[in-house]
């Protein structure tokens, strides 16, 4: 006999909590956002909302299911099952969050505060919930299929991101590295920069098209080559950002600088299928972290390789 279907309910603290948490009552918290030219009526609505939103979706969850919440700070040790469906209430980056630790299962994302958020992952009203639900594991249902990217260092390290992947020192100084292509003939360069980003269609719309466009992008005329050189054009000259849902990553190197010993010849790029991007460290320290988490990163040191590509998992976003 299979098990019934389990509905996840992820959430996160709320600043309401986190500031009375901190400062011990309402009014303290008031004084205190006060101090800063901000009302605390704003946050408790945010807050109020919130639960409201939390209340409405527990209540829509089919009741021959099974139920559970895990708040963000405790994902990391919270164990999904294959029979789970995720139910993500809140904000755009907690769908990126919990992304990296599902294998497939369903996720729902609801907004818990339109018109702040940007809705591109949780593209849901509490009030959905209801008729959404029961209907998220019938044939048929709209789901999309978003790439993800991981990295996987020589010593077994693996980070998955949902959105990008950065490689650089931490602080975001001069990191020192060599960069290549896997399958590209052997053809490496040494480099020193501020780091290097890995992202995904879904991350298009973030942090890497931030650095895409700061260099120009390529007008939308969607030539995508595999390798661009520094001269010409701009950084994104010639790269064309994926769609969420397409099998694969553009890659940028930000501020990199030419020296003797060190070239700028290969700054960006797209990887395809089963290519990858690989950085060997030649500096004491360097982090990699994914979706902007720079508190979950992990550490390489002299003389670490360091492999980016497509995942092979895909998070399953109903739409």
């Amino acid at each position: 006999m299979s098990l019934a279907p389990r509905a996840v309910l992820v959430h996160r603290t709320t600043e309401y909590d986190e500031l009375v948490a901190r400062h011990g009552t309402h009014g303290q918290a008031a004084f205190f956002l006060a101090s800063r030219g901000r009302d605390i009526e704003e946050v408790a609505e945010r807050h109020r909302r919130t639960r409201r939103a939390l209340a409405e979706v527990t209540a829509a969850i089919p009741l021959s299911w099974r139920q559970t919440r895990v708040e963000r700070a405790d994902l990391d040790r919270f164990l999904f099952a294959p029979e789970d469906v995720v139910v993500v209430v809140g904000q755009d980056g907690l769908v990126a969050n919990v992304a990296k630790y599902l294998a497939g299962q369903p996720v729902v994302g609801i907004d818990t505060d339109p018109g702040r958020n940007p809705g591109v992952l949780v593209r849901h009203r509490p009030g959905d919930a209801a008729t959404l639900l029961p209907s998220v594991l019938a044939a048929g249902t709209g789901v999309d299929e978003l790439t993800m990217v991981e990295a996987v260092a020589d010593d077994t390290q693996r980070l998955v991101a949902l959105n990008e992947i950065y490689l650089g020192a931490a602080g975001h100084q001069t990191a020192r590295y060599r960069l290549g292509l896997e399958d590209d003939g052997g053809v490496v360069e040494a480099q020193a920069s501020s780091g290097v980003l890995v992202g995904t269609g879904t991350g298009a719309t973030g942090w890497i098209r931030s650095v895409w466009q700061e260099r120009g992008g390529d007008g939308g005329r969607g030539e995508g080559h595999r390798g661009v050189g520094g001269s010409g054009g701009g950084r994104g000259a010639g790269v064309r950002l994926p769609g969420p849902t397409e099998e694969r990553l553009v890659w940028f190197v930000r501020e990199a600088w030419p020296s003797p010993a060190t070239g700028t010849s290969l700054v960006a790029g797209e990887l395809a299928g089963g290519g990858r991007l690989v950085l060997t460290v030649e500096c004491e320290r360097l982090i990699a972290f994914g979706d902007g988490i720079e508190s979950d990163a992990v550490e390489l040191t002299w003389g670490q390789t360091v492999r980016v590509g497509v995942w092979g998992e895909r998070l399953r976003l109903v739409g």
